[in-house]
């Protein structure tokens, strides 16, 4: 069976799509400054990304988020595809949020200042979700 999207899913998974590609394609020659910065705050959330290599795990983040864009973008990758690797992306990022020490205001979940930039990715879970539900509800996952 041919798959066909749907048009209303088109708006959302154009503007995540390109947002997405555009950070991927911007980290792909990120310098040792911007690595070990995007490093440093991906380990602090998740312990286990410390051993890693800075420059490395900026490289594999970079092709993680060309390939979500790019499956956003691209209408012949099924919606429930395209969203799981959004909401699973972007799980991620709102886990960051959740467990790095100053980004939310004591005592519950609204953003500090600081906290705003990673905060705001609770969008692209919602989307993602939002296309995966969607599909199984609707008996389509390809």
């Amino acid at each position: 069976m041919r798959f066909r999207p749907r048009l209303h899913q088109l708006p959302p998974r154009l503007a995540t799509g390109a947002f997405i590609l555009n950070s991927g394609l911007s980290k792909r020659n990120a310098d040792k400054d911007t690595a070990a910065a995007l490093h440093g705050m991906a380990s602090t959330a998740y312990p286990f990304l410390g051993s890693r290599d800075p420059e490395e795990f900026v490289r594999t983040l970079s092709r993680a988020e060309i390939a979500v864009g790019a499956a956003l973008l691209l209408p012949v990758v099924p919606s429930f595809v395209a969203g799981a690797a959004l909401a699973a992306f972007s799980g991620g990022l709102v886990g960051m949020y959740l467990r790095i020490p100053g980004m939310r205001e004591e005592g519950g979940l609204r953003p500090t200042e600081q906290g705003l930039p990673v905060a705001k990715d609770v969008w692209m879970l919602g989307i993602g979700a939002g296309l995966v539900l969607e599909d199984l509800l609707n008996g389509r996952r390809g």
